[in-house]
């Protein structure tokens, strides 16, 4: 089937001098050593570019050394995911696509061209993403993006072969390229000129859930999101931030919160950031409950922070100019994934939308 999905884009040149494939490492020299030969080899002639987010570790210092053809651009603080990107690739204007990838992603041969063949092919499309396998176990789905990301109507994100921590086997059920909602930041291929067009990432976000609101913000400027089931990449995960860290759980539930109300059409925003924050409620008790005290407090603290900054997030939704409500994105499912999963045993995709 991966075949099938690959043949349906017209081949590109097979060169990709046009993009820049930049990893945003923070030290990560171990993810280097073992990830960047299989960039340097199997990326069809791309700029390879590491931006390094101030580590203290040597990393720099053993790229110079082991691979003096990668570009290095050093930032002189922790920028933290968002803010890394988008001052890496203010630096590089002269390409007309970025990759931004993981330093812990495998890539495999060919990985690249499918992606940019898609992008040539279909001009309206801004963003894409390959299939996320998890680099531990081959055969299944990952949980940061597996076969394309999806929304349900209050904003919780999901992916074809994953709902929350339920991941699928790959069986070839999703190699079909196709637009979803938000296409993952461990690999992605971005339009350099709709990366400008609306200021790379959400500063304010820092790290995590950043892809999904470039994605909705992207949709609602008119672009397109797709994923392509004829290119393959491994993802470790986890890399930075463990998923029970207390910080990881903050930053995911305020940035949920902004990324609704950024973004949502106005006639949905009032009933679906109402539901939010009760379902928000629900999940600090539920964790209570759990002995994960650290975490519920995390979830509070989120609220607290995003309704003292609201003013901020407002000025950021006018310039986010939503619209587009849940029937005329793709990729979102008019139900809450919330209640499927845990009210109903809904736990694959196919039990969601055939």
């Amino acid at each position: 089937m991966a075949s099938e999905a690959t043949a349906a884009f017209p081949a590109a040149a097979t060169s990709a001098a046009d993009v820049a494939v930049v990893i945003l490492n923070w030290n990560g020299r171990r993810w280097l050593e073992q990830f960047l030969p299989a960039v340097l080899a199997s990326s069809d002639g791309a700029a390879i570019v590491v931006a390094d987010n101030a580590s203290t570790d040597d990393s720099v210092s053993w790229l110079s050394a082991q691979h003096p053809g990668v570009r290095v651009l050093v930032h002189a603080h922790n920028l933290g995911f968002c803010e890394g990107y988008n001052h890496a690739l203010r630096q590089l204007p002269e390409f007309r696509y970025y990759v931004l990838l993981n330093s812990d992603v495998e890539v495999t041969p060919g990985w690249l061209r499918p992606l940019r063949e898609l992008l040539e092919a279909r001009p309206q499309v801004a963003a894409v993403q390959p299939k996320i396998r998890a680099f531990a176990d081959r055969q299944q789905f990952e949980y940061a993006g597996a076969a394309g990301g999806y929304l349900d109507r209050l904003g919780y994100p999901f992916c074809r072969g994953r709902l929350f921590d339920t991941l699928e086997a790959d069986r070839g059920q999703y190699d079909d390229p196709r637009p979803v909602a938000w296409a993952t930041g461990a690999c992605m291929l971005v339009r350099a000129a709709a990366w400008r067009q609306l200021d790379g990432l959400e500063p304010a976000f820092f790290a995590h859930m950043e892809e999904i609101d470039l994605c909705w913000r992207l949709w609602n400027a008119g672009h397109e999101v797709w994923y392509h089931g004829g290119s393959t990449v491994y993802h470790v995960g986890g890399g930075t931030l463990h998923k029970s860290n207390p910080r990881k759980t903050y930053l995911n539930f305020r940035n949920g919160l902004a990324l609704l109300y950024k973004n949502a059409a106005p006639r949905e925003l009032p009933g679906s950031l109402t539901q939010r924050v009760l379902l928000d409620v629900l999940a600090a008790l539920q964790l209570l409950t759990k002995g994960s005290a650290a975490d519920a407090t995390a979830v509070l603290r989120a609220h607290w922070h995003f309704w003292r900054q609201l003013g901020y997030w407002r000025q950021r939704r006018q310039l986010a100019r939503p619209h587009l409500r849940v029937a005329e994105r793709p990729g979102v499912y008019p139900g809450s994934v919330v209640w499927a999963y845990f009210g109903r045993g809904r736990k694959h995709f196919s039990e969601l939308l055939p």
